[in-house]
């Protein structure tokens, strides 16, 4: 009896493990799950702006969410050395719902809304000290307050400088000239061959019937002297 309480207690000890492991990948697809509905916040692909000094920029951040928001927070804050300076606040109660947002710099305005996710700011007047990182942050509690930021960085300048675009347009009109000389020797080839495949298909055509012809005679004089009698003796 003692080899069958063996071998029973090692069958129970496969199925805890393999208990164990389908646990275990459950909690991984879950975690995967959650990660792939989690909150982002975005300033888009170019992460950085030049603008001249006393223009107005735009500040942009949009959000992102699989599974929704609710009393999703917000926030814009500068980088003033190492300070992070409140720009701007909200929430938003739901989706589709107007933002409740505040305003802590006089040249700021709120331009975002919830019915295109977006949690974008406008910054007027903009002056050499405004230059620097700016911080767009959320917070879902939808999420178990699941927190995402970007940074968009400001470039403040006097004036904006024209990129001289003579070397390129130089460049392109060489290789755009190159590559229609290419393509009129091609056709010219093209055409050629084809004028020299007539001529040369015409030729021996000629050949071809005069050859004919000449046959014909000479197989005419042949007969004509066969079929003469051979003189008697």
């Amino acid at each position: 009896m003692e080899p069958l309480k063996s071998g029973g207690s090692v069958r129970h000890s496969r199925a805890r493990s393999g208990d164990a492991v389908h646990a275990s990948v459950l909690v991984v697809l879950l975690i995967g799950v959650w990660c792939a509905q989690a909150l982002e916040v975005s300033v888009g692909k170019v992460h950085f702006v030049e603008v001249m000094n006393g223009s107005t920029v735009l500040l942009p951040c949009t959000y992102s969410s699989c599974i929704g928001i609710k009393n999703l927070y917000f926030s814009w804050r500068y980088n003033d050395n190492g300070t992070m300076r409140m720009m701007c606040n909200g929430t938003i109660p739901a989706e589709g719902v107007d933002p409740r947002s505040n305003v802590y710099n006089p040249r700021v305005e709120f331009v975002g809304s919830s019915k295109t996710s977006n949690i974008s700011i406008l910054l007027w007047n903009v002056t050499f000290e405004d230059e620097g990182e700016y911080t767009c942050f959320a917070r879902n509690p939808k999420e178990k307050n699941r927190n995402h930021s970007a940074v968009f960085t400001l470039f403040v300048v006097d004036e904006i400088k024209e990129v001289d675009n003579t070397l390129t347009v130089i460049i392109l009109s060489v290789v755009g000239g190159i590559i229609g000389l290419i393509i009129v020797a091609m056709i010219l080839k093209a055409l050629i061959r084809f004028i020299i495949g007539k001529v040369q298909n015409k030729n021996k055509e000629c050949l071809v019937s005069s050859s004919g012809i000449d046959n014909t005679e000479n197989g005419l004089t042949g007969s004509k002297a066969d079929n003469k009698a051979s003189p008697k003796a």
